[in-house]
């Protein structure tokens, strides 16, 4: 244990006084807390009152609470997570596998008090036979799971796409557990807000686990934070300088590094290693990098961490400087010179990654948010957004490049973040010549609604034939981007029942139809170099014959 970061920590997240840079030992000097972050991950926290989001006064030998883990290259990358500990509890943890029917050890790692988590590195991993797995610690906890052989020989990869798990429902996810365990999905992808409780990220990530680890506790899972993760409710990161404004406009992280830190050690540290791990300011770590699994090769991207904020950036179009509301604006004028959005450093990874073939049958690129304003109305249907600068549509010089290098690389494009399902065909100089791009539904839509709805309520040039949905076809984003919408998952005008939620009534899942949540399926086929979104409702029971997919669902395309 390092007593002086531990302690510095345990006074900023529960005190909150000014440090100074001597305090510190790295600048700059931090403004104090008004109120308590993560008061869950050191301290005291058996004397603190019950927490709302997860019971934390486990019995010891449930204390294991999951394990999560990546194979790419022959290096297994697994971290074990651990409920809060006492203060004589052990803080180490030991990795066995099982071999010839017995169990064997295979290292021992000290957990990270702060977060309570700890990640084991083995490198010439042999990815071609199942291997089961299990994380002990103390004398009876014990967490177990299986890491799964690479599957070289498939025809066909599935990949499992989530995003947005709202703090609005606290219950677990057994329809999401059902459906992903039938369909056996070789590997799963979170794409961000896996946590909406700002002040509590580890509390939040216990509960996504209890939620989650029967899917992920048998195959590879890669998750990435967003703005939620982190605090805020946008983050444009702007190489992680600090942000003045709670709101993030100004650029970089406003929570404390070492929270930031927290987050992203306890999200990040299973994922293959990063394509160049210098810090951005802060010392904030980075994570972006490649997975290759079955042939496919998958880019992980972090499009907030480098982005620039738009305070101060443009003339002010609307009551916030990110959000647009004038259709007649000249969308130029916030295109302006030096704005980054994957910034230098990810561009040049793209680069190297796009020419990398070895051993390498398709490629994807998955990131958070989506490369355009995929989205008409923002939070209910009478708030019409005419463009929003939290998305990746913005600044529309980074967009273009990123698109062109994925181009390059004839990847498709997944993510999440914007609560709205979409498949679009992005377009840079011409309508359809950049990458396919899937969007996946929240895992919880019950937070804030997107619609897709374009204001003449007509067609595009170019419409979907046969497509159950009125509004597809070529369009321009707010900022003037070229789209091709293929399909939408609108939430339904009224959501239902959703009060009753609110009031804690009883509730059954007919009442939360119709909100446009769910999951996306990707299915990877080399041999005809075809891939096949599939958009999942969230209730729908794919046990059972007649289960049904989002309208304009399912899409196949040829990268």
């Amino acid at each position: 244990m390092i007593c002086k970061p531990i302690s510095f920590l345990c006074a900023v997240l529960s005190i909150g006084p000014i440090f100074s840079q001597d305090e510190l030992g790295e600048p700059p000097v931090r403004a104090p807390f008004e109120k308590k972050e993560d008061s869950l991950c050191v301290n005291d926290w058996w004397n603190r009152p019950a927490n709302p989001i997860i019971d934390l006064k486990i019995p010891r030998d449930q204390v294991v609470s999951f394990g999560i883990y990546t194979v790419s290259k022959q290096t297994l990358k697994l971290t074990a997570q651990l409920y809060p500990l006492y203060p004589k509890e052990s803080r180490e943890v030991r990795l066995e596998i099982e071999k010839n029917g017995k169990w064997t050890e295979l290292a021992r790692q000290k957990v990270n008090d702060l977060g309570w988590s700890t990640t084991f590195r083995i490198e010439n991993w042999n990815d071609a036979a199942d291997i089961k797995y299990r994380l002990l610690h103390g004398e009876k906890a014990s967490f177990e799971g299986l890491i799964r052989k690479n599957p070289a020989a498939d025809d066909e990869i599935v990949l499992a796409a989530f995003s947005c798990n709202s703090n609005q429902d606290r219950g677990l996810r057994p329809e999401y557990v059902r459906n992903i365990n039938h369909q056996d999905p070789d590997l799963l992808f979170f794409a961000g807000d896996q946590s909406y409780d700002h002040k509590e990220h580890t509390a939040a990530w216990l509960k996504f686990g209890l939620a989650f680890r029967e899917i992920f506790r048998n195959r590879p899972c890669i998750t990435i934070p967003d703005d939620h993760d982190i605090g805020q409710g946008n983050l444009w990161g702007e190489n992680g300088k600090i942000a003045k404004a709670e709101a993030g406009n100004d650029g970089g992280y406003f929570f404390h590094h070492e929270y930031v830190k927290m987050v992203e050690r306890q999200q990040c540290s299973h994922l293959p290693d990063p394509y160049d791990p210098t810090p951005v300011e802060q010392g904030i770590g980075v994570y972006y990098t490649n997975l290759l699994l079955g042939g496919i090769d998958f880019a992980i991207l972090e499009d907030r961490k480098f982005k620039t904020g738009p305070l101060g950036r443009h003339p002010m179009k609307g009551p916030r400087p990110d959000h647009i509301l004038d259709p007649k604006y000249d969308p130029k004028v916030i295109d302006t010179p030096g704005l980054q959005l994957l910034g230098a450093r990810q561009e040049k990874f793209l680069a190297a990654w796009a020419d990398q073939r070895d051993g390498v049958s398709m490629k994807a690129v998955l990131s958070q948010t989506g490369f355009c304003g995929g989205a008409h109305l923002h939070g209910g249907v009478n708030n019409r957004l005419h463009a929003d600068l939290d998305s990746n549509g913005w600044p529309q010089r980074g967009r273009n490049k990123a698109l062109e290098l994925i181009t390059k690389a004839k990847a498709v494009h997944i993510a999440g973040d914007q609560h709205l399902a979409t498949v679009v065909r992005h377009g840079v100089k011409e309508f359809g010549d950049g990458p396919w791009a899937f969007v996946v539904p929240a895992v919880v839509n019950n937070y804030y609604g997107r619609w897709w709805w374009p204001e003449d309520e007509k067609p595009g040039a170019n419409p979907i034939a046969g497509s159950p949905l009125p509004w597809t076809g070529d369009y321009l984003d707010g900022f003037h981007n070229k789209i091709s919408m293929i399909a939408y998952a609108n939430p339904e005008a009224k959501r239902k029942n959703i009060t009753a939620w609110e009031r804690k009534e009883k509730t059954t899942n007919a009442d939360f139809d119709g909100r446009g949540d769910g999951y996306g399926l990707i299915r990877f086929k080399k041999s005809t170099n075809e891939v096949t979104f599939e958009c999942w409702p969230r209730f729908a029971d794919v046990t059972q014959p007649k289960a049904q997919q989002y309208p304009g669902w399912p899409i196949t395309v040829k990268p």
